[in-house]
């Protein structure tokens, strides 16, 4: 990319953040469709890659007050589609896991009011663990699994470093996962 290129962008980012909607309109002119096609060739799925563009450029226009830009905007751009694209994919495995349990779970018993009550102990065994986190270390644990936002996003809204938010996450996986992990094997054995 060009300094004059860079410049313009520069420029764009800063009448964004003043409430530029014009700048905004040429942000995405700009931008929209290489984003799209670099998502595209992430995930294979034109309607999945429009909504995650979507979402990225809405996401934009409503925080662009707060959003801090410290490299190129076009590297913010494609480091924020990154991490939706890393999000979905973590969301999708969870859910295809989830899926995959359910169904053999449904294909060994026909029993669903069971499997109801199971699912809705197991929702409020995590929504406990996920509470008992320390304060801060929750409040970052729940935006960026909940709200699924970036770790640049969730240093923004706290006023942290991205480095602090990462690591409050891993501390949270860490105190979790052997809590989970326990539980997932007791839903094993006693389902059979």
């Amino acid at each position: 990319m060009s300094s004059i290129s860079h410049d313009a962008d520069v420029e764009l980012f800063a009448r964004l953040q003043q409430d530029d909607h014009a700048a905004y309109t040429e942000i995405y002119g700009k931008y929209s469709r290489l984003l799209f096609t670099h998502a595209y060739k992430k995930v294979g799925d034109r309607e999945l890659s429009r909504d995650l563009v979507q979402d990225l450029f809405t996401t934009l226009w409503v925080k662009r007050q707060e959003i801090i830009i410290k490299t190129v905007p076009s590297a913010y751009l494609y480091t924020a589609l990154r991490n939706r694209i890393l999000d979905h994919i973590a969301h999708q495995n969870v859910s295809l896991g989830y899926a995959a349990y359910l169904e053999n779970y449904t294909q060994g018993t026909n029993d669903l009011t069971d499997h109801l009550i199971r699912h809705k102990q197991l929702m409020q065994f995590i929504e406990q663990e996920i509470a008992a986190l320390p304060e801060k270390m929750r409040q970052v644990f729940e935006l960026s699994r909940k709200e699924h936002l970036s770790h640049k996003e969730i240093a923004v809204e706290l006023g942290i470093s991205e480095q602090t938010v990462r690591k409050q996450i891993q501390n949270a996986l860490k105190i979790m996962r052997p809590k989970l992990s326990v539980l997932f094997v007791l839903v094993f054995l006693f389902e059979k």
